[in-house]
C-alpha cells in the first residue's frame, strides 16, 4: 500500500479559521503571513518581534516611500518606521483595539528630549563624551486585523492624531487540493484605510501618495499604493541586510 503523502505546512499557508488549530499557531501564523504580503505588495521590511517581552509589538521594520516633493521615480526611497499589531481575531474589530495600538505606539516612539531628527544628528566625533541619542524617524501605527474593522474603529482612527494605516487581511481560501501548496496564495487583500495624520496633506506622506481600490477583470480587486498617479512599484531593499542599518533617506 503506498503510503499518502504528507505536507508540511508552513505558518503563511495556514487557513486560521480552522478550530482545530490553537490559538497561539493561529496568531503566529497570521502574523508570518501578514509580513510576506507587505513586502510582497506594499514595500514594508519587517520582521517579527511577537512574544511575551515584544511590547505589544508583532511586526517592527520599514516601510520603503518616495522622498517628499520627489517626482523622479529613479531617486532613493525614504523609510518610515512602522510598528504593527496584527490581530487574528473572528469577530469585527472594535475600537478599543485601536486604542490600544495607539498607546502602544506611543511608549515605543523617542520623545523629543531623547532623540534628534536625521537632519540634526552629529557625527560621532562630535557627539559629547557619554551623551546617546536616538534618531528620531517618521512613524507610522499598523493595525492588520483577518476580521473587517467596525465603523467605530474606524471613525477614531481616522481622528486619531498618530498616523495610522488599518489593514483588512481576510483568511485565506481553503485550497482544493491541500496536497499542493503552490495552488494557495497569501496575497489575498482587503480594505486599506489610511487616516489624514497618516495621508492629508499636513500628515506624514503629505499627501503625495494614496492607497487605491484597484479593480480586476473578474470583478475583484485589491488596494495598491499610487504615487504620482503612477501606481507604485513595490521595493524594499536586499533582504540580506540588517535593516536598522541601512542608512536613512532624507525625509
Amino acid at each position: 500500500m503506498t503510503p499518502r503523502p504528507t505536507r508540511l505546512v508552513t505558518p503563511a499557508l495556514v487557513n486560521t479559521s480552522n478550530p482545530l488549530l490553537s490559538t497561539t499557531y493561529k496568531g503566529t501564523a497570521f502574523e508570518e503571513r501578514a509580513r510576506r504580503v507587505l513586502q510582497a505588495n506594499l514595500s514594508m521590511s519587517l520582521r517579527r518581534v511577537g512574544g511575551k517581552s515584544d511590547g505589544g509589538i508583532d511586526l517592527l521594520g520599514w516601510w520603503w516611500l518616495p522622498r517628499l516633493r520627489s517626482t523622479d521615480p529613479s531617486d532613493p526611497r525614504r523609510r518610515i518606521r512602522v510598528y504593527a499589531q496584527c490581530k487574528a481575531e473572528k469577530k469585527k474589530l472594535g475600537p478599543k483595539y485601536a486604542r490600544e495600538m495607539e498607546g502602544v505606539f506611543m511608549r515605543h516612539i523617542p520623545t523629543p528630549s531623547q532623540a534628534l531628527s536625521p537632519h540634526d544628528c552629529l557625527p560621532d566625533e562630535l557627539c559629547p563624551q557619554g551623551v546617546k541619542t536616538q534618531t528620531i524617524y517618521p512613524s507610522v501605527a499598523l493595525l492588520i486585523s483577518e476580521s473587517p474593522f467596525t465603523k467605530a474603529t474606524v471613525l477614531h482612527t481616522l481622528s486619531s492624531p498618530v498616523p495610522f494605516f488599518l489593514l483588512h487581511l481576510p483568511p485565506l481560501p481553503i485550497p482544493e487540493d491541500v496536497l499542493s501548496p503552490q495552488n494557495v496564495g497569501d496575497d489575498n487583500l482587503g480594505s486599506a484605510i489610511w487616516n489624514p495624520a497618516l495621508a492629508g496633506a499636513r500628515g506624514l506622506l503629505g499627501g503625495e501618495i494614496e492607497a487605491r481600490w484597484e479593480r480586476s477583470t473578474d470583478g475583484g480587486g485589491r488596494p495598491g499604493l499610487w504615487w504620482c498617479n503612477n501606481r507604485l512599484k513595490n521595493w524594499i531593499p536586499d533582504v540580506t541586510e540588517d535593516l536598522d542599518a541601512v542608512p536613512a533617506r532624507n525625509v
